[in-house]
């Protein structure tokens, strides 16, 4: 039986939890700006999608196509401790991830709104 995700949702529940992830990542970035030695990480939503929409096998699709899809950006000038997180580069995807995540919200509660019509008939 498929799932509610698979069969209610479609591809907009995966790509709300896989921008979720990504979120989480960034969010780490920005928090570590100051932290030495920390490696800012990034999530390629493209190859996520992909590998969460067909799962290679058992598991957690959406976990199994983080961690494939995870990379470090290339810092253009990392400081002396260590650290590769630029902090306004960092802000920046995060504001853009978070229209992202937006859009892909909008497009469940739409799902939602109109299953809701659905049932009550209004």
């Amino acid at each position: 039986m498929p799932s509610l995700d698979s069969s209610f949702l479609g591809i907009h529940g995966t790509a709300l939890a896989l921008r979720e992830q990504r979120l989480q990542l960034l969010a780490g970035n920005i928090a570590n700006a100051d932290t030495p030695g920390f490696k800012a990480q990034d999530l390629d939503f493209q190859t996520a999608l992909r590998a969460a929409l067909q799962p290679a096998g058992p598991g957690d699709a959406i976990d199994t196509a983080v961690a494939a899809s995870q990379y470090a950006p290339a810092s253009l000038q990392p400081s002396l401790d260590g650290n590769t997180v630029d902090g306004e580069r960092a802000k920046a995807a995060f504001a853009q991830a978070s229209l992202e995540y937006r859009a892909s919200l909008s497009f469940v509660e739409a799902k939602v709104r109109g299953m809701l019509t659905a049932i009550t008939g209004q």
